[in-house]
């Protein structure tokens, strides 16, 4: 018997959902680290911090509800830093972050950026593990980024 799997909508940021952004990334941070400075300049201030600089917001809805999110980061013209991913609680194990992952792997490629970077915790044996599943590659981690990263990855396009 198939298990009926809910349709993941992908949107665009807008500012009926800054505060799901901002609280489904200090429920997931909470959870396991503590909030940075970077985490809260960012999660308080999206349009300025994020947007204003170049990059993007997107949502994962499944019945009209939001339950994940992430953000590409601008770095440079061709280099983009997948961050601020969250997936609620009751959506766990339902493919959220596979589909935010496949679709900013595939809008950076649309856009010709030629390389995403990620920063996590190796504790973090789920995400890492996706990562990898999309061709995310381990690379020498710089100081300073972020207190709770312990290793960096990338993907070129």
């Amino acid at each position: 018997m198939n298990k009926m799997v809910p349709q993941i909508e992908i949107i665009a940021f807008s500012d009926a959902y800054r505060e799901i952004f901002k609280k489904l990334n200090y429920d997931w941070i909470e959870r396991y680290f503590r909030i940075e400075k970077g985490d809260e300049l960012s999660l308080s201030n999206p349009e300025t911090e994020i947007l204003g600089k170049g990059g993007f917001i997107f949502f994962a809805k499944i019945g009209g509800e939001v339950l994940g999110t992430v953000a590409l980061l601008k770095k440079s013209d061709t280099v983009f830093e997948l961050s601020k991913m969250a997936v609620g609680d009751s959506a766990q194990g339902k493919g959220v972050g596979n589909e935010l992952i496949a679709h900013c792997v595939s809008f950076a490629s649309e856009l010709n950026i030629e390389k995403l970077v990620l920063y996590s915790n190796t504790s973090l044996k789920p995400a890492i593990h996706l990562y990898k599943k999309f061709g995310f590659q381990e690379i020498e981690l710089e100081d300073g980024v972020y207190d709770r990263a312990d290793i960096k990855m990338e993907k070129i396009l």
